[in-house]
């Protein structure tokens, strides 16, 4: 109890102490070889000699980074990936930097691929992504724009129907696009470029009428763009979107400066870019769950005035989402979502020391609750951004943002429908892992289980979330869950993505949060609780030193990991099994 109670004390201290002057946490994200790549590309067809420095330091971050089998991940700490591997080649091309890093990445793509011929290359980026081509297409305009793809290599490139961006926001669900919800400058921006250089023939009806929607949908790329100058705040998007147009004759065009300035201004010291500013709301709220009780009353206040003042209070205009919700971000290119607003909603009820103060919210919280209720689909299940959309798998139902929106219901329980309530519990029900009490979640993974799945997170974190929202532990498919989720656990005591992967600090602590959740009659799942504890006690050397994993995900599969996550995890599992043995005792 003695360790237990120090590391706590760490924890908590080492989080306080990385709130930033404004009192919020802003966090920091890995860097990317992804990022950097398509960043030192989009700045080169802009303005090579006035971006020169920019362009030297990435590509001199690409190549310290390698990876020592020649290919990159997305991560410095992340195992090589065809998709990064051959974005890193192609930005090579393009700044025409580095021939040692590129001889060595070629041998890597030749063991991947096959070969470097360009229909092999172009079959196995499509087969990665199957019919979501939200990276498929970027990543084939870049190797293309970068020379890697041979002669015709625009043939190769998909089109993409851009002209559909004409028609109304609200009937792009049943349209079908075939890029992600909140991919939409990148669909403008990238299909024009694959028109432009390789259009159908004069005499089919597609090339008049993609003549003519471009002039139509090119003021959206404005339109849609926020005032920092980066889409989504992200550096992979904003850079597509800027060297599609600047390859395409379009380097005038009016959103290119000001994409310019945001990445110039998102380059670190060292050289290389993340693949996003930050994920501020999302830290924030994540620390607010972890400490609650811990924070000062002055601390709470403060986090309360600046949490609502994220909440979106007008229609977003790229996404057309109703007021009430909230981003990732508190930044101008942050786009409100259901992991967002479930968690600031969470988050707000903590923030609140007496009922007086949760009654003086309610017109903040109820305009919260109803976002998500609006947003929840047909299936009981809560997509991340826009209701409908289910045809792509990052805009499906996903059942860890299902339990999350039920934790800020069951919370906020007054102002909930109780069918919104029943249909994501039989969602839930529904959803299990086929002979497995276990879910997967769609925003984080893990490269190193099968079909880098997180079992391991999503159940923890579904758990997490219907027993936040007051289910009880003892019915009878939670004690099932709670059973697969101890059974998972690693030999050495920690957890990976799945029983056999190596353990990560991430991982361990929200499993064994979920963990000490539970009821105290299952010996299998003390004895879970007691092992896994001493693993995490021994990883982070009693709540000092936390090492970050790559779990996140982000757009298509781009893996990234987050300072914030391992320490934020830890102190909230920590708490979890400090209360269970007080209770107990």
């Amino acid at each position: 109890m003695d360790r237990l109670d120090l590391a706590i004390l760490n924890t908590r201290a080492h989080l306080l102490s990385l709130m930033n002057a404004e009192g919020h946490w802003e966090g920091e994200l890995s860097s990317s070889a992804l990022s950097t790549a398509t960043a030192i590309v989009a700045l080169s067809l802009v303005d090579a000699a006035a971006n020169e420095p920019f362009i030297r330091a990435g590509a001199d971050w690409l190549g310290a980074n390698q990876n020592k089998d020649g290919g990159w991940g997305d991560t410095p700490i992340s195992k090589s990936n065809l998709s990064t591997t051959l974005l890193c080649w192609a930005a090579l091309g393009v700044v025409g930097r580095g021939v040692w890093p590129a001889l060595r990445c070629e041998e890597w793509i030749t063991r991947a691929v096959g070969s470097l011929e360009p229909d092999r290359i172009a079959k196995a980026v499509i087969a990665r992504y199957g019919k979501d081509k939200t990276f498929s297409v970027p990543i084939l305009m870049m190797a293309t724009l970068g020379g890697r793809l041979g002669k015709n290599a625009w043939h190769r490139v998909l089109a993409l129907p851009f002209e559909l961006a004409v028609f109304p926001r609200s009937w792009f669900g049943a349209i079908g696009l075939p890029v992600v919800s909140y991919a939409l400058p990148a669909l403008i921006a990238i299909g024009h470029a694959r028109f432009h250089h390789a259009p159908p023939s004069h005499w089919s009806p597609l090339y008049w009428i993609r003549r003519w929607a471009w002039k139509r949908v090119r003021p959206m790329l404005k339109a849609l763009q926020p005032s920092t100058g980066g889409y989504l705040e992200a550096t992979p998007l904003t850079s597509f979107v800027t060297m599609a147009l600047a390859g395409a004759g379009e380097k005038n065009h009016p959103c290119v400066p000001l994409a310019v300035e945001f990445l110039r201004r998102s380059m670190r010291k060292d050289g290389s870019w993340p693949i996003d500013t930050n994920l501020a709301t999302w830290g924030t709220t994540l620390s607010i769950k972890a400490l609650d009780e811990d924070l000062s009353h002055d601390q709470k206040q403060t986090l309360k005035s600046w949490l609502l003042g994220q909440q979106y209070k007008t229609v977003h205009p790229f996404t057309n989402a109703a007021p009430g919700g909230w981003a990732w971000t508190h930044l101008p290119g942050g786009v409100p979502d259901a992991d967002d607003t479930a968690g600031a909603l969470v988050a707000l009820w903590h923030l609140c020391e007496s009922e007086e103060e949760r009654e003086n919210l309610a017109e903040e919280a109820k305009a919260g609750v109803q976002w998500l209720v609006d947003l929840q689909n047909r299936d009981g299940g809560m997509p991340t951004f826009c209701r409908g959309w289910g045809t792509l798998p990052f805009d499906r139902s996903s059942p860890e943002l299902a339990a999350h929106a039920l934790w800020a219901w069951g919370l906020w329980k007054e102002t909930v429908p109780q069918a919104s309530i029943d249909a994501a519990l039989r969602y839930l029900k529904r959803t299990r892992v086929k002979g497995a009490a276990a879910w997967e979640p769609l925003w984080f993974g893990n490269e190193h289980a099968p079909e880098e799945t997180n079992r391991v997170y999503g159940t923890a974190q579904v758990l997490s979330g219907v027993l936040g929202a007051g289910i009880s532990a003892e019915e009878p498919w939670v004690k099932e869950a709670l059973a697969w989720l101890a059974a998972e656990q690693h030999p050495s005591g920690g957890w990976g993505g799945a029983r056999k992967v190596v353990p990560s600090v991430e991982e361990t602590a929200i499993a064994l949060k979920a963990l000490a959740q539970g009821p105290p009659s299952d010996p299998a799942v003390q004895e879970a609780i007691q092992l896994g504890t001493a693993w995490l006690l021994d990883a982070t050397a009693n709540g000092t030193r936390f090492a970050a994993a790559p779990i996140g995900l982000y757009f298509a599969r781009l893996w990234y990991h987050e300072k914030l996550y391992p320490v934020i995890w830890t102190l909230g599992a920590l708490k979890a099994v400090r209360a269970r043995l007080s209770n107990v005792a």
